[in-house]
Protein backbone atom coordinates (compact mmCIF):
# COMPACT_ATOMS: atom_id res chain seq x y z
CA UNK A 1 0.00 0.00 0.00
CA UNK A 2 2.78 2.19 0.89
CA UNK A 3 5.11 1.68 -2.01
CA UNK A 4 1.45 1.99 -4.32
CA UNK A 5 1.07 5.63 -2.27
CA UNK A 6 4.49 6.71 -3.30
CA UNK A 7 4.67 5.57 -6.46
CA UNK A 8 1.25 7.65 -7.28
CA UNK A 9 2.62 10.70 -5.21
CA UNK A 10 5.78 10.93 -7.19
CA UNK A 11 3.41 10.23 -10.73
CA UNK A 12 1.65 13.48 -9.66
CA UNK A 13 4.57 15.17 -8.96
CA UNK A 14 5.75 14.78 -12.64
CA UNK A 15 2.91 15.33 -13.97
CA UNK A 16 2.46 18.78 -11.79
CA UNK A 17 5.72 19.83 -13.53
CA UNK A 18 4.88 18.54 -16.52
CA UNK A 19 2.01 20.93 -16.17
CA UNK A 20 4.46 23.75 -15.07
CA UNK A 21 6.69 24.14 -18.19
CA UNK A 22 5.42 24.85 -21.55
CA UNK A 23 6.90 21.44 -23.15
CA UNK A 24 5.45 19.27 -25.99
CA UNK A 25 4.77 16.73 -23.64
CA UNK A 26 2.60 19.26 -21.74
CA UNK A 27 0.06 19.75 -24.86
CA UNK A 28 -0.13 15.79 -24.58
CA UNK A 29 -1.15 15.86 -20.49
CA UNK A 30 -4.04 18.58 -21.27
CA UNK A 31 -5.11 16.57 -24.42
CA UNK A 32 -5.16 13.60 -21.61
CA UNK A 33 -7.04 15.45 -19.20
CA UNK A 34 -9.13 16.83 -21.11
CA UNK A 35 -10.51 13.20 -21.71
CA UNK A 36 -10.88 12.05 -18.35
CA UNK A 37 -12.93 14.91 -17.31
CA UNK A 38 -15.25 14.31 -20.13
CA UNK A 39 -18.10 11.14 -19.74
CA UNK A 40 -17.79 9.01 -16.48
CA UNK A 41 -14.09 10.45 -16.38
CA UNK A 42 -15.31 12.85 -13.26
CA UNK A 43 -17.09 10.31 -11.51
CA UNK A 44 -14.55 7.56 -11.53
CA UNK A 45 -12.16 10.07 -10.42
CA UNK A 46 -14.38 11.41 -7.39
CA UNK A 47 -15.13 7.74 -6.59
CA UNK A 48 -11.47 7.32 -6.50
CA UNK A 49 -10.59 10.27 -4.58
CA UNK A 50 -13.32 9.55 -1.62
CA UNK A 51 -12.63 6.04 -1.38
CA UNK A 52 -8.67 7.22 -0.60
CA UNK A 53 -10.30 9.64 2.06
CA UNK A 54 -12.34 7.43 3.75
CA UNK A 55 -9.56 5.38 3.80
CA UNK A 56 -7.59 8.23 5.41
CA UNK A 57 -10.35 8.60 7.93
CA UNK A 58 -10.32 5.31 8.63
CA UNK A 59 -6.47 5.14 9.48
CA UNK A 60 -7.11 8.61 11.67
CA UNK A 61 -9.69 6.42 13.25
CA UNK A 62 -6.92 3.35 13.93
CA UNK A 63 -4.71 6.53 15.39
CA UNK A 64 -7.32 7.89 17.94
CA UNK A 65 -8.09 3.99 18.87
CA UNK A 66 -4.21 2.86 19.48
CA UNK A 67 -3.88 6.58 21.33
CA UNK A 68 -6.95 5.35 23.89
CA UNK A 69 -5.64 1.99 24.23
CA UNK A 70 -2.63 3.51 25.72
CA UNK A 71 -2.04 2.52 29.86
CA UNK A 72 -1.14 5.97 30.55
CA UNK A 73 -0.98 8.89 28.11
CA UNK A 74 1.91 8.96 26.25
CA UNK A 75 3.05 5.21 26.91
CA UNK A 76 2.36 3.39 24.01
CA UNK A 77 4.02 -0.71 23.44
CA UNK A 78 6.31 -1.05 20.40
CA UNK A 79 3.82 -3.12 18.41
CA UNK A 80 0.77 -0.10 18.88
CA UNK A 81 4.26 2.35 17.99
CA UNK A 82 4.58 0.82 14.55
CA UNK A 83 1.24 0.67 13.70
CA UNK A 84 0.58 3.95 14.76
CA UNK A 85 3.71 5.17 12.42
CA UNK A 86 2.35 2.91 9.47
CA UNK A 87 -1.05 4.32 10.06
CA UNK A 88 0.57 8.21 10.61
CA UNK A 89 2.82 7.32 6.99
CA UNK A 90 0.00 5.85 5.07
CA UNK A 91 -2.49 8.89 6.25
CA UNK A 92 -0.05 11.53 5.66
CA UNK A 93 0.73 9.84 1.77
CA UNK A 94 -2.83 9.84 0.79
CA UNK A 95 -3.60 13.31 2.55
CA UNK A 96 -0.56 14.37 0.41
CA UNK A 97 -2.00 12.75 -2.63
CA UNK A 98 -5.01 14.17 -2.61
CA UNK A 99 -3.58 17.43 -2.57
CA UNK A 100 -1.58 16.57 -5.43
CA UNK A 101 -4.23 15.65 -7.26
CA UNK A 102 -6.50 18.50 -6.49
CA UNK A 103 -3.20 20.88 -7.56
CA UNK A 104 -3.15 19.22 -10.99
CA UNK A 105 -7.33 19.48 -11.23
CA UNK A 106 -6.64 23.21 -10.70
CA UNK A 107 -3.74 23.47 -13.15
CA UNK A 108 -5.22 21.84 -15.59
CA UNK A 109 -8.20 24.18 -15.32
CA UNK A 110 -5.86 27.61 -14.89
CA UNK A 111 -4.34 26.45 -18.15
CA UNK A 112 -7.62 25.96 -20.60
CA UNK A 113 -8.63 29.46 -18.79
CA UNK A 114 -5.43 31.02 -19.76
CA UNK A 115 -6.01 29.30 -23.15
CA UNK A 116 -9.38 30.58 -23.58
CA UNK A 117 -8.43 33.97 -22.27
CA UNK A 118 -5.29 33.83 -25.04
CA UNK A 119 -7.62 33.02 -27.80
CA UNK A 120 -10.50 35.51 -27.06
CA UNK A 121 -7.29 38.48 -26.92
CA UNK A 122 -5.96 36.84 -30.58
CA UNK A 123 -9.45 36.96 -31.48
CA UNK A 124 -10.18 40.33 -30.67
CA UNK A 125 -6.73 41.69 -31.94
CA UNK A 126 -7.68 40.07 -35.15
CA UNK A 127 -10.91 42.32 -34.99
CA UNK A 128 -9.61 45.30 -33.85
CA UNK A 129 -7.03 44.43 -37.03
CA UNK A 130 -9.54 44.01 -39.25
CA UNK A 131 -11.64 47.12 -38.03
CA UNK A 132 -8.70 49.37 -38.27
CA UNK A 133 -8.18 47.88 -41.90
CA UNK A 134 -11.45 48.75 -42.81
CA UNK A 135 -10.88 52.33 -40.90
CA UNK A 136 -7.91 52.78 -43.04
CA UNK A 137 -9.78 51.58 -46.54
CA UNK A 138 -12.59 53.53 -45.75
CA UNK A 139 -10.36 56.49 -45.04
CA UNK A 140 -8.44 56.20 -47.99
CA UNK A 141 -11.85 55.81 -49.93
CA UNK A 142 -13.29 58.78 -48.56
CA UNK A 143 -10.39 60.53 -49.94
CA UNK A 144 -10.44 59.53 -53.20
CA UNK A 145 -13.65 59.98 -52.95
CA UNK A 146 -12.93 63.74 -51.78
CA UNK A 147 -10.58 63.90 -54.96
CA UNK A 148 -12.39 63.56 -57.33
CA UNK A 149 -15.26 65.97 -55.81
CA UNK A 150 -12.55 67.95 -56.03
CA UNK A 151 -12.02 67.59 -59.33
CA UNK A 152 -15.50 67.36 -60.70
CA UNK A 153 -15.71 70.76 -58.95
CA UNK A 154 -12.80 72.13 -60.64
CA UNK A 155 -14.36 71.03 -64.15
CA UNK A 156 -17.81 72.23 -62.86
CA UNK A 157 -16.26 75.55 -62.43
CA UNK A 158 -14.49 75.57 -65.56
CA UNK A 159 -18.16 74.45 -67.31
CA UNK A 160 -19.65 77.44 -65.62
CA UNK A 161 -16.88 79.68 -66.93
CA UNK A 162 -17.32 78.27 -70.54
CA UNK A 163 -20.90 78.78 -70.55
CA UNK A 164 -20.74 82.13 -68.86
CA UNK A 165 -18.65 83.27 -71.78
CA UNK A 166 -20.79 81.42 -74.60
CA UNK A 167 -23.56 83.23 -72.92
CA UNK A 168 -21.87 86.95 -73.04
CA UNK A 169 -20.92 85.49 -76.89
CA UNK A 170 -24.93 85.05 -77.55
CA UNK A 171 -25.90 88.09 -75.91
CA UNK A 172 -23.40 90.11 -78.39
CA UNK A 173 -24.49 88.13 -80.87
CA UNK A 174 -27.85 88.46 -80.55
CA UNK A 175 -27.16 92.26 -79.75
CA UNK A 176 -25.24 92.43 -83.31
CA UNK A 177 -28.19 91.05 -84.78
CA UNK A 178 -30.41 93.34 -83.55
CA UNK A 179 -28.04 96.26 -84.54
CA UNK A 180 -28.01 94.16 -87.81
CA UNK A 181 -31.85 94.34 -88.38
CA UNK A 182 -32.29 97.91 -87.08
CA UNK A 183 -29.91 98.41 -89.69
CA UNK A 184 -31.50 96.82 -92.15
CA UNK A 185 -34.50 98.14 -91.64
CA UNK A 186 -33.37 101.50 -92.04
CA UNK A 187 -31.95 100.66 -95.04
CA UNK A 188 -35.67 99.63 -96.48
CA UNK A 189 -37.12 102.54 -95.17
CA UNK A 190 -34.16 104.36 -97.13
CA UNK A 191 -34.45 102.15 -100.03
CA UNK A 192 -38.56 102.83 -99.88
CA UNK A 193 -37.93 107.11 -100.16
CA UNK A 194 -35.15 106.45 -102.91
CA UNK A 195 -37.75 104.19 -105.12
CA UNK A 196 -40.68 106.83 -104.26
CA UNK A 197 -38.47 109.94 -105.10
CA UNK A 198 -37.25 107.81 -108.17
CA UNK A 199 -40.86 107.58 -109.20
CA UNK A 200 -41.32 110.99 -108.16
CA UNK A 201 -38.59 112.35 -111.04
CA UNK A 202 -39.60 109.71 -113.31
CA UNK A 203 -43.20 111.49 -113.32
CA UNK A 204 -41.89 114.76 -113.10
CA UNK A 205 -39.77 113.75 -116.23
CA UNK A 206 -42.67 112.71 -117.94
CA UNK A 207 -45.10 115.48 -117.21
CA UNK A 208 -41.72 117.29 -118.53
CA UNK A 209 -41.51 115.53 -121.82
CA UNK A 210 -45.53 115.61 -122.30
CA UNK A 211 -45.37 119.61 -122.16
CA UNK A 212 -41.80 119.70 -124.28
CA UNK A 213 -43.80 117.39 -126.85
CA UNK A 214 -46.84 119.56 -126.75
CA UNK A 215 -45.25 123.19 -127.31
CA UNK A 216 -43.11 121.59 -129.83
CA UNK A 217 -46.29 120.83 -131.63
CA UNK A 218 -47.78 124.10 -131.57
CA UNK A 219 -45.07 125.49 -133.14
CA UNK A 220 -45.06 123.40 -136.30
Amino acid sequence: MIQLLFTVIFAEMALIMTLLFKTPLRKLVIMALDRVKRGRGPIMAQTVAGTVFVVLMSSVTSMKKIQNRAVEPGLINPTDQVLMARHLLEASLMGFLLFLALMIDRLHHYIRELRLLRKDMEAEKKQNRGFEDGKNGRAEEAKAMGEEMSSLRTQIKKLESKCETKAKEAEAAEANAVALKKQSEGFLLEYDRLLEENQNLKSQLESIDQGLQSESKKST
